[in-house]
C-alpha cells in the first residue's frame, strides 16, 4: 500500500515514519485531518485524545462527523478510520480532555511526537512547556476559527508569530521557550458574517489545510532529525 510513498522518500525513510509514536490532542476540524494523513503517511502507533461526540454541527468541517455518525465518540470514529487504513496500527484512545488531572496518564504513553490540536490555551501552552521539557518534537495548530483561505496558513516559531490573540498568549506564558515553539498560524483577517454566536465560524478549508499541514511537518521532522 505505500508503493507510492517509497517511490518518493525511498523505504528506509518510510520505516522511521513507521516508528514515530503520536499523541494527537483534539480530533475536530484539524485533529481529525492531521490523523488521516499521519495514518496514511505510515504512522503505526497513535495516542488518541478528545472528549466530544459528534454533533451535527462538526459535518461541515471534520473528516468522522457524518449524518450516521452523530452521537458518536470521535476517538472511536478516529481509531476505526486509522485501522481500516492500517489494521495492524496501535490506537490507545483516552475520551476525556487532555488537563491537569489526566496529563499524566496521557503523557506515560511512550511518545516522540506531539500534534495539538485542542483550543484550550491553558492546556496548549501546557502541553508545549510538557513536550519541551521530555525533549519531544510537537506542534501546535493555533485559531483556525473566521477563517476561509488556507493560503495564509504559515509555519512559525512561537516568538515569531504577529497578528494572533492565541500566539500573543502564548508566547507571554512560555517567553522563556518560545523559539523553541513550533506553531502553525494564519495572518488572515478574521470574518464572520454572524456576530450573534461568540463560538467561532468555520468551513472546512482551513482547519483541514492547517491539520494535514501539522501532520506534514511532523513527519518532516521525524525524517531530518534521524538521518
Amino acid at each position: 500500500m505505500f508503493s507510492r510513498t517509497i517511490d518518493l522518500i525511498g523505504p528506509e525513510q518510510l520505516e522511521k515514519i513507521k516508528s514515530m509514536h503520536v499523541l494527537v490532542l483534539g480530533l475536530g476540524g484539524v485533529g481529525s485531518f492531521a490523523v488521516e494523513a499521519l495514518a496514511r503517511s505510515g504512522v503505526k502507533h497513535f495516542v488518541l485524545v478528545d472528549k466530544d461526540r459528534v454533533d451535527a454541527s462538526n459535518i461541515n468541517r471534520q473528516l468522522p462527523a457524518l449524518h450516521t455518525t452523530i452521537g458518536q465518540a470521535k476517538v472511536d470514529l478516529m481509531k476505526e478510520r486509522i485501522l481500516a487504513i492500517q489494521p495492524d496500527a496501535e490506537v490507545i484512545t483516552y475520551h476525556s480532555f487532555y488537563n491537569f488531572d489526566t496529563k499524566e496518564e496521557i503523557l506515560s504513553n511512550p511518545v516522540n511526537a506531539i500534534c495539538d490540536c485542542i483550543d484550550t490555551v491553558t492546556f496548549k501552552i501546557d502541553i508545549q512547556r510538557e513536550a519541551y521539557e521530555r525533549s519531544i518534537d510537537a506542534i501546535s495548530v493555533l485559531g483556525t476559527g473566521n477563517k476561509l483561505d488556507p493560503t495564509f496558513l504559515e509555519v512559525e516559531r512561537l516568538d515569531k508569530t504577529t497578528y494572533c490573540p492565541i500566539g500573543r498568549v502564548m508566547r507571554k506564558k512560555l517567553k522563556d521557550i518560545s523559539k523553541h515553539v513550533k506553531v502553525i498560524y494564519s495572518k488572515e483577517q478574521q470574518t464572520k458574517y454572524s456576530t450573534e454566536k461568540r463560538t467561532p465560524a468555520s468551513m472546512v478549508f482551513v482547519p483541514s489545510s492547517a491539520g494535514i499541514l501539522a501532520a506534514s511537518v511532523l513527519i518532516r521532522n521525524r525524517l531530518e532529525k534521524i538521518k
